[in-house]
Order: C-alpha cells, then sequence, then structure tokens
C-alpha cells in the first residue's frame, strides 16, 4: 500500500506529456506529505452499531425471498382465527391469545407443521411488517411483539427446540456427506437462532419509553439468560458448544454467523458493554478501598483527535533533501515504474523496505492521498451530530501512573548506587539519600496507581499459603463467575475454534483445503448464472466474512474485559491459551494488508437491508449501483473491528516481556505502523500503545528513522513514570526469562482454578475429621466383591490368628 501510494497512478502519469511528468510527481509529493490533509474518521466507538445495522447484518442477502415466506406462513394461521381485521388492529388480549396459541403449535412432532409455525413466530418478531407503512413502525411493532413474545415463555421453548436440533444426528450426517452445503440445509436452525437473535437484541435496547412492566421483563430476562437455568448452563456455554461442534467438522451445516452473533449479543446483555465495565471497576476499587480512577478513560478516548504530529526544524531539512532525491526518481523508465506498480495492493510491502527505507519513514501519521485518487479512497466525510467533547487543559491526556514495583525499582538502585546496600521492599526508609532523591519518592508516591488485579493475586497468595487461617473464600455468584464456571472446563477449545473461524473470515487468509467453511448460511442453493447475480453474491459473501470478524473480536474482547475485573486469573487463563493458540501473530496476520481499503470497503446493497427491503418497493439492482455501494466515509463495523483487535493484542501483552518479544519476532512495527495511516484516534492510540512496549527492542536506527511516532507515542499515550520505554535499558526484558515467566503464570492459573474450582483435589489434611465414635461405626462402607467372597479367610488369617492383649489395649 505504501509503495503504491509512492509511485502514484502510473496509468494516469502514462497519458501525461513528458514535460508535465515531473510536475506531477511533485503535486502528488506535496500532497503526501500532508499539505491537503483527509479529514479526521468521524466514528464514535460503542459496543455497538446503531440498531438498525444490527438489526441487517443479521440476515445475509441470499434469505431475501425468506421474509415474504414468513409473511405467507403467518398470514395462513392468522386468518382461520381473525377473518377480517389486521394484526395492528387487534386488542392486547387478542395479541397474547394468538402469541399463546402459536406457541402451543411449536410443541408437535411433526418438523414441517413446527417449522411453519416457527416461521409466524419469526414473522411476529420481524415487526408484522406486511401491516407497516415505514420503517419507524416495524421497529415499533417488533418491540411490541418481541416483549410479547417474552411474556408467554417463547424463548425458554426455543431453547428447547435448539437442543434438538443440535443434537440431530441425521441432519449432521447428511450434511457431513454433502459436497457442498447451502443455506437450504440449515433452514430449521436458521429460524430458530433468528428468533432467538431478535428477541435478545431487541430486550437489551434501552428506550425511556418503556413501561415498568417492560423493564421488570428486561431484568429477568437477563437474569436468566445469565443463570444455568437452560440445561444447567448458561446459554453462552451452549452456543459455544455449537462452535467447536461446527469446527470439529461433525456439524458443518450450522449458521456460523448467526450462532456467533447470538452469543455476542448474549455476552453483552448478561455481563454488560463498556459504560457498565467502567461502572463495576468503579465500585469494586471503592470496595477494596482503593483511590478512584484518575480520568474516566472513555470519555478522554472520545475527546482525543487523531494524530498528525508536527514537523520539527531536522524533519522539514531532511524532507527537502527528500523532494530533491524524488524529482530525480521521475526520470525513471515507465516501463519499470508500471512494473514497480502491479504488486497486489492487498499484499504487505516487505517489512525491511519500511525499516530500511527512509522514504517509508517520512511521515507515518499523515495518509497519503492523491489528487486523482482522493474521491475513490475517501468519500468526503458526512456531517455527524458533534459528540461530547471534554475540555483538557493543554498538556497531556492521562494523568501518569507508578506501580509499587517500579518505587521499589528506583529505591533499590538510589540506595545501591549512594549506600551501597539495599533494603528489599521498603519503601520509606530514605536515610542516606540526597533530598533530589527524596523528592523524586515523593513524586513517584503522588502517582502510585495500585490496581485491582495486585490486591486479587495478593489474595490469592494468602489463600495458598495459610488457607486455615484465612478461611474460606466468598465468591460472588454473578454472571461473569457463572460463565467462567461454565466454560471452564472446555475454554482451550473454545478459544481455538473461534480463533479458527477468525482465520477463515479474515480478508488476508487464503483458501485452504483444510480450511473450515464459513459460507454455509450464505450460498443458495442454485450458483448465481449472471454476472449480476455474483456481483450480488461476491458482495454478500464478503458482507458475511466481515460481520462474522466483527462478533468474533468484540466476543473475545468482552470476556477478557469482563474475566479482568473478576478474577486476573481467569483473564490471564483465557489470555494465556489464546496466545497459545497463536492468536498474536494472527491478528497481525490480519492487519498485513492494505488496512485504509478494509476500513472504507463497501460491501453492503443498503435497499437490501432489513427492514427497507420489506417496506420499501425494491430498485432494480444494476452492476453500477452494486459498485457505488453507499456513500458513507467508512464501514462501521470494520472499523470497529479492527480497534476491538488491537485491544484485544493490547490485552495479551501488557506486561508479558515474553509476548512483548513476540511482536518483535513477528516484525509487527511496520504493520502496526501503516494501520496509523486511518486518521481516527482511539484506533491510532492502540497502535501507538503496541509500538511503544516493543520501541526498545526494535533498535536506535529505527528510532532515529521515526521520530514523528515516537512524538505521537509521548503525546497520546499514558506515561509510567521511570519507564524508559524510548532506550533499550530495560533489566526485566531478559531473554532467558521468557519461557519461565509463562510456565510461572500458568502454574500460578493451575493453583487458583484447582483450589477454587476442583473440589476433588482438596488437600485431603484440611478435610475434617470426625472423631465421634458411633458416627464413624454407624457409616455404611461398600466393600468390593472379592473381599465378601473372601471374608472367611480374612477374619482367620488378621482377627483369630493373631493374639490380642486386651489389658495392654485398654490401657
Amino acid at each position: 500500500f505504501c509503495s503504491g501510494g509512492l509511485i502514484g497512478n502510473n496509468k494516469q502519469r502514462a497519458m501525461l506529456p513528458n514535460k508535465s511528468r515531473g510536475e506531477f510527481v511533485r503535486n502528488q509529493r506535496k500532497d503526501s506529505e500532508g499539505l491537503s490533509e483527509s479529514p479526521d474518521l468521524e466514528f464514535e466507538y460503542a459496543d455497538t452499531d446503531k440498531w438498525a445495522a444490527e438489526l441487517s447484518e443479521l440476515y445475509s442477502y441470499t434469505e431475501g425471498p425468506e421474509f415474504h415466506l414468513n409473511m405467507k406462513c403467518f398470514t395462513e394461521d392468522f386468518r382461520t382465527h381473525v377473518k377480517d381485521k389486521k394484526w395492528t388492529e387487534l386488542s392486547a388480549p387478542e395479541h397474547r391469545a394468538h402469541a399463546m396459541r402459536l406457541l402451543d403449535g411449536l410443541d408437535v412432532t411433526a418438523r414441517e407443521k413446527r417449522l411453519k409455525v416457527a416461521r409466524a413466530i419469526l414473522y411476529m418478531a420481524q415487526g408484522t411488517f406486511g401491516d407497516c407503512e415505514s420503517e419507524a413502525e416495524v421497529q415499533q411493532w417488533m418491540r411490541y411483539n418481541i416483549f410479547l413474545l417474552l411474556e408467554v415463555g417463547t424463548f425458554s421453548a426455543l431453547v428447547e427446540l435448539l437442543n434438538m436440533e443440535i443434537d440431530n444426528s441425521a441432519a449432521c450426517t447428511s450434511a457431513v456427506r454433502k459436497p457442498a452445503i447451502s443455506l437450504a440445509d440449515s433452514t430449521d436452525l436458521r429460524v430458530l437462532l433468528n428468533i432467538m437473535y431478535l428477541m435478545v437484541e431487541t430486550v437489551q435496547q434501552e428506550d425511556l419509553s418503556d413501561s415498568p412492566e417492560w423493564r421488570a421483563a428486561q431484568d429477568t430476562f437477563r437474569t436468566e439468560l445469565g443463570s444455568p437455568l437452560y440445561n444447567n448452563e448458561p446459554i453462552a456455554v451452549m452456543l459455544f458448544g455449537m462452535v467447536t461442534k461446527f469446527c470439529s467438522g461433525h456439524a458443518p451445516h450450522f449458521p456460523m454467523k448467526k450462532v456467533l452473533l447470538l452469543l455476542w449479543k448474549t455476552i453483552l446483555f448478561t455481563l454488560g458493554g463498556f459504560e457498565q465495565l467502567q461502572h463495576i471497576k468503579m465500585r469494586k476499587r471503592e470496595e477494596l478501598g482503593l483511590p478512584p480512577l484518575p480520568e474516566d478513560s472513555i470519555r478522554v478516548v472520545r475527546s482525543m483527535r487523531a494524530a498528525s504530529p508536527p514537523a520539527s526544524a531536522s524533519d522539514l531539512i531532511e524532507q527537502q533533501q527528500k523532494r530533491a532525491r524524488r524529482e530525480h526518481k521521475a526520470l525513471i523508465k515507465q516501463d519499470n515504474l508500471d512494473a514497480f506498480n502491479e504488486k497486489d495492493p492487498y499484499k504487505a510491502d516487505d517489512p525491511r523496505e519500511d525499516e530500511d527505507d527512509s522514504d517509508d519513514n517520512d511521515n507515518p501519521l499523515e495518509p497519503e492521498t492523491f489528487p486523482l485518487e482522493r474521491d475513490e479512497v475517501m468519500p468526503p466525510p458526512i456531517p455527524h451530530p458533534p459528540c461530547e467533547r471534554v475540555s483538557f487543559p493543554k498538556g497531556l491526556p492521562w494523568a501518569p501512573k507508578v506501580r509499587e514495583k517500579d518505587i521499589e525499582h528506583f529505591l533499590e538502585s538510589s540506595r545501591s548506587k549512594f549506600i551501597g546496600y539495599t533494603l528489599g521492599s521498603d519503601t520509606d526508609t530514605v536515610v542516606g539519600l540526597p533530598r533530589p532523591i527524596h523528592e523524586s519518592i515523593r513524586t513517584l508516591k503522588q502517582h502510585k496507581y495500585v490496581s485491582i488485579a495486585e490486591i486479587q493475586i495478593a489474595k490469592e497468595e494468602e489463600y495458598q499459603k495459610t488457607p486455615l487461617s484465612v478461611g474460606e473464600e466468598e465468591v460472588e455468584l454473578n454472571s461473569t463467575e457463572l460463565l467462567y464456571q461454565g466454560i471452564l472446563p472446555s475454554l482451550p477449545q473454545y478459544m481455538i475454534a473461534l480463533l479458527k473461524i477468525l482465520l477463515a473470515a479474515a480478508p488476508t487468509s487464503k483458501a485452504k483445503t483444510d480450511s473450515i467453511n464459513i459460507l454455509a448460511d450464505v450460498l443458495p442453493e442454485e450458483m448465481p448464472t449472471t454476472v449480476l447475480q455474483s456481483m450480488k453474491l461476491g458482495v454478500d459473501v464478503n458482507r458475511h466474512k466481515e460481520i462474522i470478524v466483527k462478533a468474533i473480536s468484540a466476543i473475545l474482547l468482552l470476556l477478557l474485559k469482563h474475566f479482568k475485573l473478576n478474577h486476573i486469573y481467569q483473564f490471564e487463563y483465557m489470555a494465556q491459551h489464546l496466545v497459545f493458540a497463536n492468536c498474536i501473530p494472527l491478528i497481525l496476520k490480519f492487519f498485513n494488508q492494505n488496512i485504509m481499503s478494509y476500513i472504507t470497503a463497501k460491501n453492503s446493497i443498503s435497499v437490501l437491508d432489513f427492514p427497507h427491503c420489506v417496506v420499501h418497493e425494491l430498485p432494480e439492482l444494476t452492476a453500477e449501483s452494486l459498485e457505488a455501494g453507499d456513500n458513507n466515509q467508512f464501514c462501521w463495523r470494520n472499523l470497529f473491528s479492527c480497534i476491538n483487535l488491537l485491544r484485544i493484542l493490547n490485552k495479551l501483552t501488557k506486561w508479558k516481556h515474553s509476548r512483548t518479544m513476540m511482536l518483535v519476532v513477528f516484525k509487527s512495527a511496520p504493520i502496526l505502523k501503516r494501520a496509523l495511516k486511518v486518521k481516527q484516534a482511539m484506533m491510532q492510540l492502540y497502535v501507538l500503545k503496541l509500538l511503544k512496549v516493543q520501541t526498545k527492542y526494535l533498535g536506535r536506527q529505527w528510532r532515529k528513522s521515526n521520530m514523528k511516532t515516537m512524538s505521537a507515542i509521548y503525546q497520546k499515550v499514558r506515561h509510567r513514570l521511570n519507564d524508559d520505554w524510548a532506550y533499550g535499558n530495560d533489566l526485566d526484558a531478559r531473554p532467558w526469562d521468557f519461557q519461565a515467566e509463562e510456565c510461572a503464570l500458568r502454574a500460578n492459573i493451575e493453583r487458583f482454578n484447582g483450589r477454587r474450582y476442583d473440589k476433588s483435589q482438596s488437600n485431603p489434611d484440611f478435610v475434617p475429621v470426625d472423631n465421634c465414635l458411633q458416627s464413624v461405626l454407624g457409616q455404611r462402607v461398600e466393600l468390593p466383591e472379592d473381599f465378601q467372597m473372601n471374608y472367611d479367610l480374612w477374619l482367620e488369617r488378621e482377627v483369630f490368628s493373631k493374639p490380642i492383649s486386651w489389658e495392654e489395649l485398654l490401657q
């Protein structure tokens, strides 16, 4: 992407007279140096996209004809009971009576009848759109109908039917034998999952106009979803089981996109989104007696602007020299330029070029757009309502933090330098140290930050060392804890399955024979015969993959964040299995593409989106209208996925030197640097964080060539006092400690899981002893069969033949 951008459009250049070519190159160079910048992306990060977008992403465009099939099934049943009225004209008791009648219809053995009733219920959940005039009216009736279905107990019935379909061995066997699986193989599952998704997605939407009854129903539904009420496990565990069954090849017909979307929305609804996470964190800190957070991270990130660091004097001189070199480059033969530009735009450049060629290091934070290509790369921004911004005094956005370990380290080095001895972990004694050191210690202590994780680790060490004196641990059985207990036995398999699907859906993945087929719920029975149908299916397939990436990235990030707050070792267990399953190179592989093209991709056909397609007459689709796509500046879901994956990568590598070295070994710096071209503050922040942790290992030449990136890190990323991230002096990062670090962490995690969840492995020395003679003798002991058969021999040998001195025994 960088190289293609630097050369420009050779076909357009070839059309110019020779005299004009040098001017053409100079104009492009000026533009690439930021004299004509593209605007910031007006993207506001949230738990989900707008409700209408989340509804439309549930359906693939191939499912379009099924909307009217659902309406037909509902109407046939409705007309047998209600002759001359529409659904929207009935009273509330009549609505309820009909919903109950449909629910009874699900309890039949005939599969065809059951599917018809399920389709009728799905039509209700879709807002009975046949009686509606506008999209807003459809959404209003959706909300009413779904709360009605929830009230009559539809969800429990759907869970039972879904369990039946999961265990349907006949469907699994026929799907495994089929050479090509299509939409028809998953009809029953798709109908059930559609209803369940619409119910979860609609009920979790907050609305101020909701009645108290609806709010109570919402709270009850949230509790039920997170509790082990269905099959003695939360719904999320059942859905995780579907994911692993699909990845193992035993059920290739499972509609994986719908399963993952339902899993994501279930976790989001039961555990809470990013705002709730912030509230939980504040509450926990208060309970543990820790000071409040120095700032609200969500508001700080929302108020940040994308970085375009100003050029320093030395950079300006360097740019002038580069301009002279570039004008010389314009004289290169035309065939060489054409050959150079034939590189695949989605294939990443050679990392060595990025590190060695100073042209690439010119200005990593300013996107390279060109006069003739700018409209294709970045459409003009659409006006958005201004989002809430926090007014900061001039300075750094984040308050600096210091760990207790950093203060100990600083004192230890100061004492050995000035006094010649150390006092271990004593951070109060400053005798014999010079006054400036006293002031430094005072400043460090002012910014000391104790995390919830540090308290949890200290408590766990106490439980392991002194289990009797500390007593039994009181574990709060919240939704996060119940989910962890549910997925704990198979968590490694779940992580591997999610990453397998993520790999198959990544745009950089090549089609392999051994990779899993994730297109089972998008490919039609009959493959397209015209160019237009092929284009439509191509858009549908790309959109399908993007939605899968979005769902998996959100699932992993939510679980990591919630587990980290609930208990640090739950987070570490999940994170370690992600690392073992090669999550770090997988995410880097995902970003090793033309990331601007991915973020501005237009894989959607807005006229076919639900509910637009069921309310309005569909215009005739043409190849031109499909190519044009929508007029959005960027694709929300793709930018959301990129930010989530960067956040996951940050979570996995933070404070882990062995994993940071993985970033270095996999040459992530040039890949991440290309991602800085996206002018969105939040995405840039997480890229800069990842660059910051590995800067000290990249060598002096890299730091020298990337001073603008270093400057952006200083401006945007939180400072850790005493952290010499920009230099190579890290005492903690000794290469021989890397394997030991992971092994020690794994041992701690296993001890935690064994102590808290594996009751069978409890230490027999700590089991209470029964000292009452009567109760001990009264216990029924099961004797083995061979002992019972040889009981007489045992009595003879062990009792009668041995002399017993009863006097001595009694004394």
